[in-house]
């Protein structure tokens, strides 16, 4: 039938996708965040953790105490069959309908000292890892025809440099042309495929605690501040929900309006910043 949004309807036939979403990473931060507002979309969830077992643990029981179901799964991005993962929880679940690649890791560090070790963990980990799980969500999108949702969480560091984090921005930028690439691809198939770019956001990774967001002073950022998980997991959302319908290929930065701010580098009082 027609989608309605708000007092208009479509006039095209917008297949509906089934409200069973994966979200990998949600043991702590953006994806528990991200969990948790979508069972309270109405979505049940599949989630997976690399290392952290009682946070998984935790989330899955936020996502129960919204009324939906929950499954928990341990996934290690860097091994060739973790796209396994994504299968065993569409399994469980009964289907997919959305798929949110949030996991992943960082590494500070000179390039002049990076080792290829270390290069192929973080590409693996922030890229390949995210294909191969994104990959396995289509197949199953494109067999039920109901169409579906994939959405990347990669940086403003997909678009903007960080000095000592050379495999890292890479591989989010790698994680950016691939949301593109699939968008073109799997439009056909009523798929949309977006990435959400955080800026500096309060999670265990960057060192914070969620109240930082709000208590953190950042003079560098039009806002002033770190964002805050649910700031990201609000756009996740949106991308994830039938009202995205015509959005897809597109990275949307939720930064504070950090990347604005290239400009104002002549502002700096000293090289500090070239310092790791």
């Amino acid at each position: 039938m027609p989608l309605a949004l708000d007092g208009y309807t479509a006039s095209m036939t917008v297949p509906t996708h089934d409200r069973l979403a994966i979200v990998t990473g949600a043991d702590s931060g953006m994806g528990r965040a991200t969990a948790q507002l979508l069972a309270s979309a109405g979505y049940d969830v599949g989630i997976t953790f690399h290392t952290d077992e009682a946070g998984a643990a935790d989330t899955r029981a936020a996502v129960e105490q919204r009324g939906r179901r929950c499954y928990v799964a341990r996934q290690d991005l860097t091994s060739p069959d973790t796209g396994d993962t994504v299968d065993h929880l569409a399994e469980q679940l009964g289907g997919l309908g959305v798929l949110v690649n949030n996991a992943g890791a960082g590494h500070r560090g000179r390039a002049l000292d990076l080792t290829y070790a270390r290069w192929r963990e973080m590409l693996a980990t922030d890229l390949d890892g995210p294909f191969l799980c994104a990959q396995r969500a289509a197949r199953r999108m494109v067999e039920t025809g109901r169409g579906g949702r994939i959405v990347n969480i990669t940086s403003v560091h997909e678009h903007v440099p960080r000095l000592g984090a050379a495999a890292y921005c890479t591989a989010k930028a790698g994680l950016g042309m691939l949301t593109q690439w699939l968008a073109l691809e799997l439009a056909r198939y009523d798929i949309t495929v977006n990435a959400v770019a955080p800026g500096e956001i309060a999670t265990p990774m960057t060192g914070m605690d969620e109240p930082d967001a709000f208590r953190e002073d950042r003079p560098g950022n039009p806002t002033g501040r770190p964002g805050h998980v649910d700031e990201i997991a609000a756009v996740v959302a949106f991308l994830a929900s039938p009202r995205a319908s015509y959005l897809t290929g597109r990275s949307i930065p939720v930064d504070g309006g950090l990347m604005l701010m290239a400009a104002h580098g002549h502002d700096m009082a000293d090289g500090s910043w070239r310092e790791l």
